[in-house]
């Protein structure tokens, strides 16, 4: 890539502001951001704070009407900065930086429509009744999310199955959306919804739902859980195949994020129960391992070995 024209003051500034954003609400995206050079962490910070922005509209207290019609300004507010409407001296540092983002690197910014068509979907109550139909909402909420942040971190060229690295982003987004709804799940409940696919509580007898700190009665709440961990494993095992297609730094970042969920996942299979009692979470020091652990480049390694395996 060629070097990037330095960011006039304004913009840092918006950088700047974004950052703030991601190191105080990005609990476990920002140990994998700040192994980026910073050209991407700038880009992946700014990608991350307009996300949390529609994230907060669909968890605030506003009625729903209200909701969408702030959905839909901030859909308005995203043509504009793909149209090339948003300038430097914006007052809306995170336009100005998202702007500044998507000149500098070909990120796909349609993939924030569909978080927003995500949201709207949590604002208007949508429930799922099979794995399938949920892959719908996940791929808008998550998906997406790594289809964007593969814009930044762009793939290094010739490497083998290339083309299929935009579907690798997507699935890992999958693989974290699915172990978050698990790690949630009571927390939701308690917002009045429910994502796990109505098909698979039924399964587990579980269609009660999730309102206290032990399972439903006469249901198996751990059987139920061990399944979804199951499928989020395979997930993860096939999104994994995007590391090696990464550069060294992008591919740390990618493996520190996947990483720190795949432990959260390790500990709701040791313990199902654990996420009707309260969220289960890593400390930080288990996190700053596990950035560590990618910068190394232990995880693609490990990957390249798999896939040269199979192809043997």
């Amino acid at each position: 890539m060629e070097a990037q024209a330095p960011v006039s003051a304004p913009v840092q500034a918006a950088y700047s502001y974004c950052e703030a954003v991601t190191g105080q609400q990005a609990r476990n995206f920002a140990y994998g951001i700040r192994l980026l050079p910073a050209d991407k962490r700038q880009a992946m910070s700014a990608l991350y704070a307009f996300s949390r922005r529609v994230d907060d509209i669909g968890d605030g207290t506003l009625a729903d009407g209200a909701k969408e019609v702030r959905l839909e300004e901030t859909r308005a507010l995203l043509g504009r900065i793909r149209d090339g409407g948003v300038d430097e001296d914006d007052t809306d540092p995170v336009a100005v930086a998202l702007a500044d983002a998507a000149r500098r690197f070909p990120i796909p910014l349609g993939g924030l429509d569909e978080l927003i068509d995500g949201v709207l979907m949590d604002v208007h109550g949508e429930s799922y009744e099979t794995w399938d139909d949920l892959k719908v909402y996940c791929r808008c909420v998550a998906g997406a999310i790594g289809r964007l942040s593969l814009g930044v971190f762009g793939t290094q060229p010739g490497a083998p199955g290339i083309e299929r690295a935009g579907e690798y982003a997507d699935t890992l987004g999958l693989a974290l959306q699915l172990t978050n709804i698990l790690r949630d799940v009571r927390e939701d409940a308690g917002n009045g919804r429910t994502y796990l696919p109505s098909d698979d509580l039924a399964k587990f007898g579980c269609s009660t739902g999730f309102n206290g700190p032990v399972p439903p009665p006469g249901s198996d709440f751990a059987g139920l859980v061990h399944f979804e961990v199951r499928r989020a494993r395979a997930l993860f095992a096939e999104g994994y195949r995007l590391l090696p297609m990464l550069d060294r730094r992008s591919g740390a970042c990618v493996a520190a994020m996947a990483g720190i969920y795949r432990r959260l996942l390790d500990r709701i299979e040791r313990d199902p129960e654990a996420v009707l009692r309260g969220r289960v979470s890593l400390p930080g020091r288990e996190k700053a391992y596990v950035a560590v652990r990618g910068l190394s480049g232990l995880d693609t390694r490990h990957v390249s070995r798999q896939t040269a395996r199979r192809r043997a």
